[in-house]
């Protein structure tokens, strides 16, 4: 385990997402960020969307001390100031990037869940607390950051599978779907793309001039330094393609948080997003060394 701990925050940029994918397009922006979580602790992956002139953002919340991600949800104001927050998911596995989604009146979210070996598909019984499972999606690899849209006539579902850890960065696959609680039938030109630069999802799909466009994560440099604008002018069941635009970085008023950008993610008129700095002090080392002494005297039986 690297001795040196990414931390990420989350903001709210006063901006629609569709301005925000060309390089140096977030510097000089407002950029409204949430308060640090504390040692060991952070936000990340944040989804959004709005409701009797509140923001409901949701989020992935980790402790590097259990090393489980669950899902929080923040009620902001129209300040972005928090006047709520209460975790609305929790499962026995490790949960992240609670992508939301709207589909025939119903709201449900898809969270990241590789380490349960399946991908399910939650339902709002009671929005915005109350989560219950609405379907299983049945893949060709379990997924990693699950991004469905409905475009054209068809829901498309773009993921990284679990496999490796490189195609966990690398390897874009894509599955499609009449209705969004399946049967899913994956894509048979899997993985449509193999490059850590421009494959994992990030964010919220847009349509722009007509064409999907869908954030990716570079991971060339480290896990989520940068985004990507994948502009996809192929997709149909059987045909792909697509081309990745120039990264989007975190600019230097982000500091110290300059280390990665992984999410963009829409909001109405707002930008979701989140940023990382890296952290090493005597508690992270401490917490690695009783891990480690942990796994070498785990008792027999």
């Amino acid at each position: 385990m690297p001795l040196l701990k990414d931390i990420w925050r989350v903001g709210i940029v006063a901006a629609p997402m569709q301005g925000l994918l060309t390089p140096g397009a977030l510097a000089g922006q407002t950029v409204s960020w949430l308060p640090e979580e504390g040692p060991l602790r952070f936000l990340a992956d944040p989804f959004g969307t709005w409701r009797d002139g509140r923001l409901h953002l949701f989020a992935e919340a980790y402790d590097y001390r259990d090393r489980k991600g669950v899902i929080e949800l923040l009620v902001l104001d129209d300040a972005f100031k928090v006047v709520e927050r209460s975790r609305v998911l929790e499962e026995a596995w490790h949960l992240s990037y609670p992508i939301l989604i709207e589909a025939e009146g119903e709201t449900y979210m898809l969270p990241e869940a590789h380490r349960s070996g399946r991908l399910t598909l939650y339902r709002a019984a009671a929005f915005p607390n109350r989560w219950e499972p609405a379907a299983t999606i049945t893949l060709d690899q379990v997924p990693i950051d699950a991004t469905p849209v409905f475009h054209e006539g068809l829901w498309w579902l773009f993921y990284t599978p679990a496999s490796s850890k490189l195609e966990k960065v690398a390897a874009l696959h894509v599955a499609y779907a009449e209705n969004l609680l399946g049967p899913w039938t994956p894509h048979p030109g899997n993985p449509v793309r193999m490059d850590p630069a421009s494959a994992r999802p990030g964010g919220t799909p847009l349509v722009i001039d007509g064409a999907l466009v869908l954030p990716v994560q570079d991971c060339v440099r480290t896990y989520g330094g940068a985004l990507r604008p994948l502009r996809i002018h192929t997709l149909t069941p059987d045909r792909f393609e697509a081309t990745a635009g120039e990264a989007i970085t975190a600019p230097a008023g982000f500091a110290p948080y300059r280390r990665g950008l992984h999410t963009l993610s829409s909001a109405g008129g707002v930008t979701l997003i989140d940023a990382k700095r890296q952290h090493w002090s005597p508690a992270t080392l401490a917490l690695d060394v009783r891990r480690r002494l942990a796994r070498t005297f785990k008792p027999l039986g």
